[in-house]
């Protein structure tokens, strides 16, 4: 048996990006790019028929954008969500939040390069989600220095103290493998640990975990000493 391979759907409305997105993705051994799409509407029909395992969405196209081609294969009340990674040339907050809150499971620039390209796609495809680190840190700063004026919403059950400890890494932008580096646990415990904090936190993914961290000030309090442990 081969390995698995990652079906992927490029969306771009001008060609010589799409060109250059489908040559990156297809000389990973592992992805292959099933179809490509020149704006939103094309891309959303693709995606129905082909269902491919990630699509690769471009923000600005005409007529439908990224954000709402987005909304409607991973947005909220979809059955069977899609995983969408959007990538941009534009570094705008605007884009970022209303990527996340479309529901995409990675956000990236044009600019990140062949390997974070590869690992944001195998990210989105195994439900994980991975935002290019630099926009990571800021717009985790942009939360934790913009707090709602709704209290977040309180876990459904108490965290465990390693939830806790997992929480700080998830919410410092850590892959699995980091988080699993840093507290000797296996990537296997990460994972059941991710899962069981979006069960309790009502997240859908974990940017959803650190944007909830940084909201309820949790990762202020780690880092002001609030935590002698």
């Amino acid at each position: 048996m081969g390995t698995v391979t990652i079906r992927v759907l490029i969306a771009d409305d001008q060609e010589l990006v799409r060109t250059g997105l489908s040559m990156i993705v297809d000389a990973q051994p592992d992805i292959d790019v099933v179809g490509q799409a020149v704006d939103g509407s094309q891309a959303v029909a693709l995606a129905r028929s082909l269902r491919p395992d990630v699509c690769l969405f471009d923000i600005r196209m005409p007529g439908l954008d990224g954000i709402e081609a987005t909304r409607a294969l991973a947005g909220p009340g979809v059955d069977d969500p899609m995983a969408v990674v959007v990538i941009t040339t534009f570094d705008l907050d605007e884009y970022v939040f209303a990527a996340l809150r479309a529901g995409a499971k990675g956000f990236l620039l044009k600019d990140a390069g062949p390997e974070l390209l590869a690992q944001a796609i195998r990210a989105a495809a195994t439900g994980e989600a991975l935002i290019a680190p630099n926009v990571t840190v800021r717009l985790l700063e942009a939360f934790a220095g913009d707090r709602p004026a709704a209290p977040p919403p309180q876990p459904v059950e108490p965290l465990t103290e390693r939830e806790e400890q997992v929480l700080a890494t998830v919410a410092r932008g850590l892959s699995n493998g980091e988080i699993a580096s840093e507290l000797f646990i296996t990537v296997s415990t990460v994972k059941t640990h991710v899962a069981s904090l979006m069960t309790k936190l009502g997240a859908r993914n974990r940017v959803e975990i650190a944007i909830w961290a940084h909201q309820t000030g949790r990762m202020r309090a780690r880092t002001t000493g609030g935590d002698s442990g």
